[in-house]
């Protein structure tokens, strides 16, 4: 499994509690580009509409800017391939409040590229400055130990 892209603040911003696996529908010039690493998730999520999901605020650069159809937008909506059961939880569980489906990470499962989602809930102010003191000090301590 290769990791392609991976959105760095999701486990900074929100509180992640269940992960999911999901099929993109993409182009080919699209695949070429995430296997480039030319794609950002940041500020990417998940919309469920019409019993399917759609990825909304991805961005993948073209990959050869000359041979891209002129028509072509880097952060078009992307419909995700879900399984029912999984869609009708992810429907269920996103309509509570304060829940939000985000986009985790490009990665290849074989031959196909896949984007890990989850469903999270979003950190308060207090809670991100704990986690920075926390990796602050975990970080001098560190530093203590290799020093001695």
């Amino acid at each position: 499994m290769t990791e392609y892209i991976r959105n760095k603040r999701v486990s900074f911003d929100f509180e992640i509690l269940e992960t999911y696996e999901a099929g993109v529908v993409l182009f080919g010039h699209e695949v070429k580009a995430l296997r480039a690493g030319k794609a950002s998730l940041n500020g990417a999520y998940v919309v469920i509409r019409g019993g399917e999901a759609w990825l909304l605020g991805a961005s993948i650069s073209p990959y050869q800017v000359a041979n891209t159809p002129k028509s072509y937008d880097p952060e078009r909506t992307r419909k995700l391939l879900l399984k029912p059961k999984e869609l009708a939880e992810l429907e269920q569980k996103g309509e509570q409040q304060g829940l939000t489906i985000v986009a985790i990470k490009w990665y290849n499962s074989g031959r196909h590229i896949k984007l890990q989602i989850a469903l999270a809930r979003g950190k308060k102010k207090a809670d991100k400055r704990e986690k920075l003191k926390e990796r602050d000090t975990k970080r001098d301590i560190q530093r203590i130990l290799k020093s001695q």
